[in-house]
């Protein structure tokens, strides 16, 4: 008799449905039989015309004695044909002692008006007991030991190394400031040409480039040499001639010079001038040899350099005592320094605590 009403009420149990006018409600377990501490639940489904108000049945801790309410799920809500909504809900369950558990009906409100499922049964079954050996008693199972995953450790091991060389900047910083050294610079001097050698070496830069040679271009070679001529007699004489014409500056560096050594060079402005404004083009060897008479306007105007003249240092060293400056500016980088090492030690030392059992 036992078994025929187990199976009647299992019957009812894989799922009632109950049918009134326009709703419809029905309800079912997931798992009619369940060992002790296994979990099931009860699905409860109403059908029912949009617009409808519904009320699904609220539990304490059990649904039944002994049948305990775990969780109620979120209410799910669909849209059907003809103007219909299926509202699903979910009570998940349990129990800790084998019996056959009869679950009495649900009732649900729609309209303020309660609408019965039918009942269900649930099957608890307990848990296999070795009856051969009742005094055998089994001590608890060791700690399983996880697998190493490089993952776990990556982002530690890369903060280890940061730290090192954070605590390694740290000391240099701390060195750096308790030293109080003062700062070296060296510069690089250039050594100052005289008049004669900044205008021999433009002299020789038209040369290498081989301008005297282009006789498609004769303006840039005579603008180039003219312009060396009037640097070389503002640095040597101190008049601007690079703001004056070609006449002028003959005119002013007779009243200063010999007039035999400015007549090449009065012949060079004008060769110039020539091919500057009037398109003149000049034969290569007479290139060639207005370059010449600049060279000997230079060596025939120089100054003599003065014997036994004290060598140009090429390097200056200047020593600075650090300033207040930079004292603050490196206790600033101390103490950013020692709050980032901080801040890894405790991230590596919580990572350790989580990854090492």
């Amino acid at each position: 008799m036992k078994k025929i009403v187990l199976l009647i009420v299992l019957f009812f149990s894989f799922g009632t449905t109950v049918f009134s006018q326009n709703v419809s409600i029905s309800a079912k377990l997931d798992s009619l039989q369940i060992k002790i501490g296994q979990q099931t639940k009860i699905r409860l489904q109403v059908l029912l015309n949009s617009g409808q108000r519904v009320q699904f049945p609220t539990f304490k801790d059990t649904i039944v004695n002994n049948v305990f309410l775990v969780e109620v799920a979120k209410l799910d809500t669909q849209k059907l044909d003809n103007n219909k909504l299926q509202i699903s809900e979910a009570y998940t369950i349990t129990s800790f002692d084998s019996a056959l558990y009869y679950l009495p009906p649900m009732v649900v409100k729609v309209d303020n008006q309660n609408y019965m499922t039918k009942p269900l049964a649930l099957k608890v079954l307990t848990v296999p007991v070795d009856t051969i050996h009742p005094d055998h008693f089994y001590g608890e199972k060791p700690v399983m030991k996880a697998p190493f995953v490089w993952g776990d450790w990556i982002g530690m091991i890369i903060i280890t190394f940061l730290t090192i060389l954070l605590i390694l900047a740290l000391v240099y910083f701390i060195i750096r400031l308790r030293d109080n050294k003062p700062i070296i610079r060296r510069i690089k001097v250039e050594p100052k040409l005289t008049p004669q050698q900044a205008a021999m070496k433009e002299i020789e830069e038209i040369k290498e480039e081989k301008l005297s040679l282009k006789k498609e271009n004769p303006k840039e070679y005579y603008t180039r040499l003219t312009e060396a001529i009037r640097k070389y007699i503002f640095n040597r004489f101190g008049f601007n001639a690079m703001e004056m014409t070609s006449q002028e500056i003959i005119d002013k560096l007779m009243e200063l010079n010999d007039k035999n050594a400015l007549a090449d060079l009065s012949k060079l402005f004008r060769t110039a001038d020539l091919v500057k404004f009037a398109k003149h083009a000049p034969e290569l060897n007479e290139n060639d040899a207005n370059l010449v008479k600049a060279v000997d306007f230079i060596n025939q105007t120089k100054q003599d350099e003065v014997e036994n003249k004290e060598p140009q240092p090429t390097e200056i060293t200047i020593v600075e005592k650090r300033s207040l400056r930079t004292k603050r500016l490196l206790v600033l980088v101390i103490v950013v320094l020692s709050f980032a090492i901080v801040g890894c030690l405790i991230y590596v030392g919580l990572q350790l605590n989580e990854l090492v059992p």
